[in-house]
């Protein structure tokens, strides 16, 4: 028997995990730059920041949690 049909299954399942990589990676960025630019706003300014930058900080554990997501998803062998 030949593991060709396992290859290309793998190299689907790979294309269709660089996508949750790349999220994962976009959404804990954008959580970064929000934690940033709330610190940047509370220091630069006498006013609070906006609601908005606190629910944008939501993204930094929702990229960790895809990132652990994506970990386990490509961690995974092919029989």
């Amino acid at each position: 028997m030949t593991n060709e049909p396992n290859r290309n299954d793998a190299a689907a399942s790979t294309e269709h995990g660089k996508g949750l990589f790349y999220a994962a990676v976009a959404s804990f960025l954008i959580g970064i730059a929000a934690i940033v630019a709330i610190f940047f706003v509370h220091s630069l300014s006498e006013g609070d920041p906006g609601l908005v930058l606190y629910f944008l900080t939501l993204a930094c554990p929702l990229g960790f949690v895809l990132a652990i997501a994506y970990a386990l998803r490509s961690g995974r062998r092919t029989r």
